[in-house]
């Protein structure tokens, strides 16, 4: 339950609020028209890095629109937003230490924190290290215009992942400066305060906004708060050109890891941690609350670029840095890092990144139609002082002890790519590749268990093929195929085996993927997009051993995704609206190995997931309703598809806006309930767990609401 003094202060901004509303629905005020329910085509930079609509690319490509990323949610997690793309699965861990779970197709599904195998990116600054590695928290959803969502075989020519590309792209500070204030509030304590300011002056565009995010936490051990800052700066000093300053800052202080629980666990009690069964002195105490699992993060990036027209051609210059700060403590017990000389139970690393995109689009006539040729260098470098500790000190659990860890990590990227496009009469042909290099260091200062001091080299040339056939204004059909490549990220390299150090061995694994598809405009109002996928891969990489929050990896098999995708917007009329979008995935190893058979599901991955919403706006854009469906098949914990799998399900969500204006005020409104039906179900998984703990519990029925006022000067 929200606090006292929250649920005081959400009560008297509805009261002062209400009473202006029911003035602004009753006075004949100018009220702005609705936007459009869903556009039939939208204009995305992913894939093509210049603006394109996305009905001519030869891609799947999907687009979130800042209505269904700020109405009707608390702008925490981006998982709510992303339900609505198709061969995505977005997962909520509850669990804010270890940040959201996003799989694309499949590929990320094994990771155990943060998001691999899909690239990130922030206006335009990488979410993504340059191994692969990536954390969802660093977008600001307060002003986010829109998030783009990039599947299958063009995702290859943004380099080291193969699954996907979502590129969160933020609002440019324009109009007469606006002031916004939003306090939202709901279940299990979470509240958010938000405040921003946007405008335009003296040719300089300015956004900026700062919030904080409160939870108990639906999960026992799972409180948190979320301190954000953003800031952004355009302006065009001269003709043609543009800069943009950008800014992220992200704080979190002690934020509890609730660890994942047995599934008898689970069964028990969905909110309850796992029991500590070796603590003699504390019966029934939990694992979480006995070694105090918890996180403390700092990050701070900043990114500036320059875009210049030269008539057609473009150049853009891009170049970011930041630092990442990150402390945890892991439930490690005393016998565990005692047969483990590499391991510690309280991990503490400093990163500094930094890097730089250059490229040059020049677009020239040729044979009856028009070529767009883009040419660029990626650089990525970051940099961790990495060290690691006991978490005990005698008998006291929790606390950073001994040291057991002190290392250097350097990690660097250099990656050349071309693309070209070119567009004549019913054809677009695309075509490009990518030559990407990882090169890992470590510099181990720790030698009490050996020098692991060394490194490896990650090289490969990843070509990208597209055509796209406009059989007629309205009907698009398109076919495209790729290399791909995904390195092991740094955290998957600590570890070989149960005991050891850096495993160098790892190979990166390789994948071909093949697309074809149709996106077809029916009675001007219903879009639809469909494609059909393969991908192959050989050298996947597999969980060896996962015990205590470490996980070390092996190269072991071939695997097989095979895949559908279908998504539909349409508006109905009267004000409705609908969006499906439905995934069928068929993701298995192709090649067994150890007790794992041929056949056998890819962890973590679902057979098909969807998402339904049919909504409704009167014809002022004052209220507004929908409905919400969410549904997944079962997906298994581990290779071999012994353990029990996390069960399928489906859950009903709803919400109600509302919006008014008064002279130089806006107000919004918004109710949600999730879970309308009060399921219980299994939210995510940790995959692979050696202790079996591999199941995390979603929330039953729960609620959460919001108001915004907004003055513009």
């Amino acid at each position: 339950m929200l606090a006292p003094f929250r649920l005081k202060a959400v009560a008297s901004l509805f009261a002062v609020l209400a009473p202006a509303a029911g003035f602004a629905a009753a006075a004949d005020t100018p009220v702005a028209p609705p936007p459009p329910q869903q556009p039939m085509d939208v204009v995305v930079i992913s894939a093509s890095r210049l603006e394109h609509s996305s009905f001519d690319l030869p891609a799947a490509i999907d687009v979130v629109d800042a209505a269904r990323i700020r109405d009707g949610q608390m702008r925490v997690n981006a998982s709510e937003a992303l339900a609505a793309v198709p061969g995505l699965v977005a997962q909520n861990r509850q669990n804010y230490a270890q940040d959201l779970q996003i799989s694309s197709r499949g590929f990320g599904a094994r990771s155990a924190f943060g998001v691999r195998g899909v690239r990130l990116i922030s206006d335009g600054v990488p979410a993504t290290m340059p191994d692969g590695q990536g954390q969802p928290s660093a977008f600001n959803l307060d002003m986010a215009e829109r998030i783009e969502v990039l599947r299958g075989p063009f995702s290859a020519i943004y380099g080291n992942h193969s699954g996907g590309v979502i590129q969160l792209v933020t609002r440019d500070g324009e109009g007469r400066p606006t002031l916004e204030s939003t306090v939202s509030g709901g279940s299990y304590g979470s509240s958010k305060i938000d405040v921003n300011a946007q405008g335009a002056a003296s040719g300089i565009g300015y956004v900026l906004d700062a919030s904080r995010f409160d939870t108990d936490g639906y999960r026992a051990h799972s409180a948190a708060t979320r301190d954000q800052g953003f800031a952004k700066l355009t302006m065009r000093p001269a003709e043609g050109g543009k800069l943009t300053l950008v800014a992220n800052t992200l704080r979190q202080d002690a934020t509890e890891d609730p660890l994942g629980v047995t599934w008898a666990t689970y069964q028990r009690d969905p909110r309850a941690g796992e029991t500590d069964t070796t603590d003699t002195q504390t019966p029934k105490r939990t694992l979480a609350d006995r070694y105090a699992t918890r996180k403390d993060i700092r990050h701070t990036q900043a990114g500036l670029a320059w875009d210049q027209q030269f008539g057609d051609d473009r150049l853009h210059l891009m170049v970011y840095g930041g630092n990442r700060q990150v402390r945890q403590f892991q439930a490690f017990s005393k016998a565990f890092q005692a047969a483990s000389t590499h391991s510690g139970g309280v991990v503490d690393f400093d990163r500094d990144f930094y890097g730089a995109d250059v490229n040059y689009a020049f677009v020239r006539a040729l044979g009856g139609g028009k070529l767009t040729t883009t040419v660029g260098l990626d650089y990525g470098h970051s940099s961790d002082a990495r060290k690691g500790y006991e978490n005990f000190i005698g008998n006291q659990f929790g606390v950073q002890g001994n040291l057991r860890r002190d290392e250097q990590d350097v990690l660097s990227s250099l990656d050349p790519y071309a693309q070209t496009e070119w567009k004549g009469g019913a054809w677009v042909l695309t075509g490009g590749v990518r030559h990407s290099r990882l090169t890992v260091r470590v510099d181990d200062a720790f030698l009490g268990n050996g020098n692991d001091s060394g490194g490896v080299n990650y090289s490969h040339t990843t070509p990208v093929l597209g055509a796209l056939y406009k059989i007629d204004p309205n009907l698009n059909v398109y076919a495209s195929a790729a290399r791909g490549f995904e390195t092991p990220t740094l955290n998957e390299l600590f570890y070989s085996g149960t005991g050891g150090g850096f495993n160098f061995g790892l190979k990166a694994a390789e994948s071909t993927h093949l697309e074809v598809g149709a996106k077809a405009i029916v009675g001007g109002s219903t879009r639809i997009n469909a494609a059909l996928f393969q991908v192959r891969t050989t050298d996947e990489l597999v969980v060896d051993s996962a015990a205590g929050g470490r996980t070390s990896y092996k190269n072991a098999s071939k695997t097989l995704r095979q895949g559908a995708e279908v998504s539909v917007d349409a508006n109905l009329g009267g004000g409705l609206s609908a969006r499906l979008a439905l995934t069928a995935l068929r993701a298995v190893y192709d090649q067994g190995f150890g007790a794992v058979a041929q056949g056998s599901r890819l962890p973590g991955v679902p057979n098909a997931n969807g998402f339904a919403e049919l909504a409704w706006k009167d014809a002022s854009g004052r209220f507004g309703a929908a409905l919400e469906g969410v549904a997944s098949t079962r997906a298994y914990a581990e290779d071999a598809n012994a353990e029990i799998p996390a069960p399928g399900y489906a859950i009903i969500n709803a919400r109600i806006n509302a919006r008014q204006e008064l002279g130089p005020w806006r107000f919004k409104q918004f109710v949600r309930v999730n879970n309308l039906l009060d399921r219980q179900y299994v939210g995510s998984l940790i995959v692979g767990d050696t202790n079996k703990r591999y199941y995390e519990a979603a929330p039953g029925r729960n609620w959460m609401a919001g108001i915004s006022a907004a003055y513009a000067f």
